[in-house]
């Protein structure tokens, strides 16, 4: 009897789930199992098991995970539709509970809600972070640290010692954007400091993207089951206390300091009310510029060497290029960048097929909207498969296949505005970025 009642339930459940998405004409999806939804179609890898449903289900996909009804973008059309056409509607951010670490949600200008502090604050990035007089004042630091990498490399080769591109990768990013902001190298190539600092920016990248049951079951957030909240407290407090540092020694000293960086230019603004800008704005600001410069870095930096050590032909005619290019120049200046496009195609290429993130920032509809014909309701999390697309083989020929060729004859760009090749995501809400940390 119990049994009998218990499939009642469900079967109901079910019906009812059916008849509700078919009202509300939802795009199509598998069907959610009660309580959990589609949580166990994840798998271990979700953007794969995704894009393995978007074959059956199409490129705007229904999903319900746990109680957060979620649409799954598969398309560089569909990615259009939400992330230019209805980027308004789309602009909301779905915050996980690991970002909730130390408010760096309600202050992260990749986070907090469109409105007149995010104006400011991306105003703020446009004039006066990433500015071409500031992009173009940093061409020696960055020629400087290109040249200590080569160095470095040189004498490793010379002593016969094994390289950690990876590490050597992530030491050039971070201290690339150190010396632009502060005036100051942080880390070395080899010391332990280096290393802590890397596990504390990788270990806020990884928490921020672990699956969370509190973020399935809101509910659940106090709890913190998974302790995901906790150890996200403590990356987070770490990274943001080496910042904070920083930041209270040039303040102690500013009356004495001639220096013309980044952090002398906003502490500066700090002073005034053009921008309203606080203490915890700069130092969170510094926070998304290191996560995201020099992690994606060396990942890119990674999977470049990987996939060039396996395909020798594409190493040999990248090696080419650059002789016929450099010649007898020890290294590639940034005026070189422009007639080395088997290069340019080769970094794009990686990117395809190894994207950071496989997945965009999720976003959340802010109101109800129609797309392609769909209703996706308010307050719906948006998940783009940046990876789908990459690797969908309507669009891309052989799409496992490392081809840097195919990036010769287009004109695709890293600013969203091609969207079969989106890796730093597009749209309004996209996070400014600065250039040299790509």
């Amino acid at each position: 009897m119990a049994l009998s009642l218990l499939i009642a339930i469900i079967v109901s459940i079910l019906a009812w789930s059916h008849f509700r998405r078919r009202r509300r004409n939802l795009p199509p999806g598998p069907y959610p199992f009660p309580i959990i939804g589609n949580i166990l179609q994840l798998g271990r890898n979700p953007h794969k098991s995704l894009t393995h449903l978007s074959k059956t289900y199409g490129p705007l996909m229904s999903l319900k995970l746990g109680s957060i009804h979620t649409v799954v973008v598969s398309s560089p059309d569909s990615a259009r539709l939400v992330l230019q056409e209805h980027d308004q509607a789309f602009s909301g951010r779905t915050i996980p509970a690991a970002a909730e670490a130390h408010g760096f949600d309600e202050i992260s200008i990749g986070l907090i809600p469109v409105g007149e502090r995010w104006r400011k604050l991306r105003k703020l990035c446009k004039e006066q972070m990433f500015s071409a007089r500031r992009l173009d004042g940093g061409a020696g630091v960055r020629r400087e640290k290109v040249g200590r990498l080569v160095d470095y490399l040189r004498e490793c080769s010379a002593r016969g010692r094994a390289v950690d591109l990876g590490q050597a990768a992530f030491v050039t990013s971070f201290n690339l954007l150190s010396a632009t902001f502060f005036s100051v190298d942080l880390i070395e190539f080899e010391s332990d400091a280096t290393q802590q600092l890397k596990e504390t920016i990788e270990g806020v990248t990884k928490i921020l993207g672990t699956p969370n049951v509190a973020d399935f079951f809101p509910i659940l957030k106090r709890l913190d089951p998974q302790r995901i909240k906790k150890r996200s407290e403590f990356y987070f407090g770490r990274l943001l206390g080496v910042l904070g540092g920083i930041i209270d020694g040039r303040m102690e000293s500013r009356s004495m300091e001639t220096k013309n960086d980044l952090l002398a230019a906003l502490l500066h603004l700090m002073d005034g009310s053009e921008y309203d800008l606080t203490y915890k704005d700069v130092q969170h600001l510094f926070l998304d510029l290191f996560v995201g410069g020099s992690d994606s870095t060396q990942c890119t930096v990674e999977w470049a060497m990987t996939e060039l050590l396996a395909n020798p032909e594409k190493m040999s005619n990248a090696k080419n290029e650059l002789r016929s290019v450099i010649g007898e120049k020890n290294q590639v200046e940034e005026s070189d960048i422009s007639r080395l496009p088997y290069l340019q195609a080769l970094i794009k290429e990686t990117l395809r097929l190894h994207i950071p993130g496989p997945f965009l920032v999720p976003r959340q509809a802010v109101r109800e909207v129609e797309i392609g014909g769909y209703v996706i309701p308010q307050h719906s999390q948006i998940f783009v498969n940046a990876w789908a697309i990459g690797r969908d083989s309507s669009i891309w020929p052989n799409p496992t296949s490392f081809e840097p060729k195919r990036f010769l004859n287009n004109n695709m760009g890293f600013k969203g505005q091609d969207f079969e090749f989106i890796p730093f995501g597009s749209g309004e809400k996209n996070v400014p970025r600065f250039a040299s940390g790509r």
